[in-house]
Formats: structure tokens, sequence, C-alpha cells
């Protein structure tokens, strides 16, 4: 199966946004990634309620929400969220994971749990059941621009054999942080099959967008 992208929206100007999302829906991108960050789980803040809203208006591209906020299962219902669609949560963020996991089910989305680069892959133990995919952060979350934390490769081989063995073939993976071109290739034999990708890729000045998105395919088919 072909790997999957998940367009990364924090790096398109607002003024750029309409043509990025023609773009997008001409070259068949599956995800639009929609970063949620509170200022406190991590040190910045991007989108939010009102941007999640009115990006539906513009395209019909499914939303892969990636919320990195404190208490997640206190805020869902601030989203739009709609069946069908990936939300993450991360697992560092909540003493209640279960409990924000059960929420985005309830809604009809899909449920996906988030790891930062440390944390170990044991945390998915009693979680998998309750999952469609899993979120592997390959650079420390809350801001663009950073480079690969070089074990997490390792850490989605690791991650993908563990799944394949408990049965859970079904359950994706989707990588973040520093999808290049090159990393992207070593993240997708190593399991990969959802790559947000953003200014080391699709998002360059080097290269215009429909020919950056058709490279990029041929990196991750």
């Amino acid at each position: 199966m072909s790997g999957k992208i998940s367009a990364s929206m924090m790096c398109a100007g607002p003024a750029e946004t309409e043509r990025y999302l023609k773009c997008f829906e001409r070259n068949g991108v599956e995800y639009l990634h929609i970063d949620i960050m509170d200022g406190c789980f991590v040190p910045n803040y991007t989108l939010g309620t009102d941007y999640v809203k009115a990006l539906r208006k513009l395209s019909p591209i499914p939303l892969d929400i990636h919320l990195m906020i404190e208490r997640p299962e206190e805020k869902l219902d601030w989203f739009d969220i709609r069946p069908g669609e990936y939300v993450s949560v991360h697992y560092e963020s909540t003493r209640h994971v279960h409990r924000a996991i059960a929420k985005i089910a309830e809604k009809g989305a899909r449920p996906m749990l988030a790891l930062n680069p440390a944390t170990p892959l044991s945390a998915i133990d009693y979680l998998t059941d309750d999952l469609a995919a899993i979120l592997i952060m390959t650079v420390n979350p809350g801001f663009s621009g950073q480079k690969m934390i070089p074990q997490t490769l390792g850490k989605i081989s690791d991650l993908r054999r563990r799944l394949d063995e408990m049965g859970r073939g079904d359950i994706e993976i989707e990588a973040d942080g520093n999808v290049s071109f090159a990393n992207a290739q070593k993240m997708r034999a190593a399991g990969t099959g959802i790559f947000v990708a953003g200014t080391s890729s699709i998002f360059t000045k080097e290269t215009d967008t429909d020919t950056a998105i058709r490279n990029f395919r041929d990196v991750i088919a």
C-alpha cells in the first residue's frame, strides 16, 4: 500500500491557504494535518478551533487533527470533529488517556495516540485495542524546522514489528517531524504509512507545490 500524505497546514501562510488547498485537492492529498498547540503542553501557540471550522468550508479533504494540548479529554467538544477523521492525543498530555481516546471514538473519528521521541513504546501496551493509528514524533513537538532525531527511525521499526506481532497490522503509523525526501524514504522503509509533509518536502520555495507533491509520492510509494 502506498504511503499517504498529511499536509501540515501550519506551514501554509493565511494568504496562501486557498491556493494550497486547491493544489492538494487536484493532487489527491489524503489529509490536512492540523497542529493545535496550547502554549502549555508545548512552548508554542498554533491554529485553533475557529481555524478548524473555517478550513472545513474551504476544502473537502479530511482533517488529521494533532492535539498538542493538556487534558485533551476536557476539550474535544471544542472542535468540530467529523466521523472518519484522525484525531491524535499525546500519551504525555493527560492522566486519562483512555478517556480521551474513548471520546474521540464516540464522535466517530479515528483515535490516534501520539508519542514524543523519548516516550517508550510500552506506553501503547494497554491501548492498542482502541487505536486506529499511532503518531511517532521524530522531533520534539512545538516548532517546525527541527532536525529528525535519528533514534526515532529505530522506534518506528520497533513499533511496526511490535504491532504486526500483536496481529494489529491494521494500525497505521504516522511520522511527524523533518519529513524530508531523504528522511521519508527511511521512514517508509521502517514502516511509516502516513507522512506529515511540511517545509522539508511539499511546502518549499525551491519547487512548485504540484511537482513537490509528485516527487514526494515517488519517495513514499
